[in-house]
């Protein structure tokens, strides 16, 4: 055991305990990040608190409400929004920064595909920041249900309806995962325990591992430039910090992280008090009935581009049930993203998208294909839309099977340019 010596404060107290010290030198003031990056790179911050309004917010409302299909529509709109004082808020602001929280992480994860952040080393902040996505997803569906609202009730009927198309399995695990042959009781109440117990739980271990995953490769740059962070955090060390190509996180990086969280903030709360409205769907405002199926299902706007790739095959193929496609296709569309660092072929170097002129045009029809298929994911599939709906969903499935071709044509140019 290390000697220890009277403390002359409460920083050295903990240090010889918690070698605070060390931890913050390791984490914080010796971790070094590139200059040469943008606004966007402060996402994951933004992310992070967000993530904690939802927590904060959330506790709060689980102080009243009820995990019963006969309690939890009452308890939301007349208990907590009506009787509960400031319940109001605390409700709108769990509700618009659960849309805001996809809204930034599609922002950061475009981010990174357009500037390269997956490839060479980056494979594993890719995958676990996928992996969130992923888990947020379950979190924002099972949550989702608790108000118990029609378009609750309606789309986890629809969603754990999915289920039933996994061969062998399909109609066993529906009802597992429903706890009943029907979306009832033991379906709102499992749902509650994963949206406030278990998915944060895991939200937080892959939070601590995406981090974790940053130290090494490092964090990436808008010019995707690769250099040696050590040789670099020696200059600014030894005062050289114009010539250094890198900055401390903390105080010089996480300071102007807090600039843009706080703009972002200020969005947020502006969202919160005048236009909550556009994260709350009015039919989720009628109590729960499974006598009246809604004339037009959706899920929240943040599923509604995958959402319409499930239902963009809209009639048979080659004795192939259009609803087993459009399974299938859903199955694709929300994998695909997780094997980018394996499907882009150029392994020459890492360069952001404006750089690689075919992978830039394969950006942009991405990035407008799944607007167009969000876009129409909330409209009526009929008539001119299903079609609209249905050459999106080709769009986006082709250009996934396009990439590797793509980026291996591009990898040989380079090649050749070099040579």
């Amino acid at each position: 055991m290390a000697e220890i010596k009277k403390a002359t404060g409460l920083i050295d107290w903990l240090d010889q305990r918690l070698a605070v010290n060390g931890f913050i030198r390791v984490m914080m003031t010796e971790y070094w990040i590139p200059k040469n990056i943008n606004f966007l790179w402060a996402m994951g911050v933004v992310l992070m608190t967000l993530f904690m309004i939802l927590i904060v917010s959330g506790i709060f409302l689980l102080m009243y409400y009820k995990p019963d299909i006969k309690l939890a529509f009452d308890s939301v709109n007349y208990t907590i929004m009506q009787e509960v004082e400031y319940g109001w808020l605390w409700r709108h602001m769990h509700g618009v920064a659960a849309s805001a929280v996809f809204l930034v992480i599609y922002i950061h994860m475009f981010t990174g595909i357009y500037y390269g952040s997956y490839k060479k080393g980056r494979e594993m902040i890719w995958l676990t920041g996928m992996a969130l996505f992923g888990i947020f997803s379950a979190e924002a569906f099972s949550g989702y249900m608790l108000p118990w609202g029609q378009m609750s009730y309606w789309a986890a009927q629809v969603i754990t309806n999915l289920f039933g198309g996994i061969p062998f399995i399909g109609e066993a695990l529906v009802i597992w995962i429903r706890g009943d042959f029907l979306v009832a009781d033991a379906t709102l109440t499992r749902f509650f325990m994963l949206h406030v117990l278990l998915l944060p739980l895991v939200i937080l271990l892959l939070i601590a591992v995406h981090f974790y995953s940053l130290r090494f490769p490092h964090v990436n740059n808008q010019d995707s430039e690769t250099f040696d962070f050590d040789k670099e955090a020696k200059k600014y060390l030894e005062g050289r910090k114009k010539e250094s190509k890198v900055v401390p996180f903390w105080p010089v990086f996480l300071s102007k992280d807090f600039f843009i969280v706080g703009i972002a903030l200020t969005v947020f709360f502006y969202l919160v008090c005048f236009h909550y409205d556009f994260a709350m769907d009015p039919i989720n405002f009628e109590p729960a009935n499974n006598m009246k199926t809604p004339a037009h299902i959706y899920p929240e706007w943040y599923f509604l581009w995958s959402y319409e790739v499930l239902r963009g095959f809209f009639f048979d193929i080659g004795g192939i049930a259009a609803m087993d496609i459009g399974l299938a296709a859903f199955g694709f569309a929300n994998v695909i993203f997780m094997l980018l660092p394996f499907l882009d072929r150029n392994t020459m170097h890492t360069a952001p998208a404006h750089k690689r002129p075919m992978f830039f045009v394969w950006f942009w029809l991405l990035l407008i294909d799944m607007i167009v298929l969000t876009v129409y994911g909330k409209l009526p599939p009929t008539g001119a839309n299903a079609w609209v709906g249905f050459g999106a969903t080709i769009v986006f499935l082709v250009l996934f099977v396009l990439l590797p071709i793509i980026t291996k044509i591009e990898a040989k140019n380079e090649e050749g340019a070099e040579s």
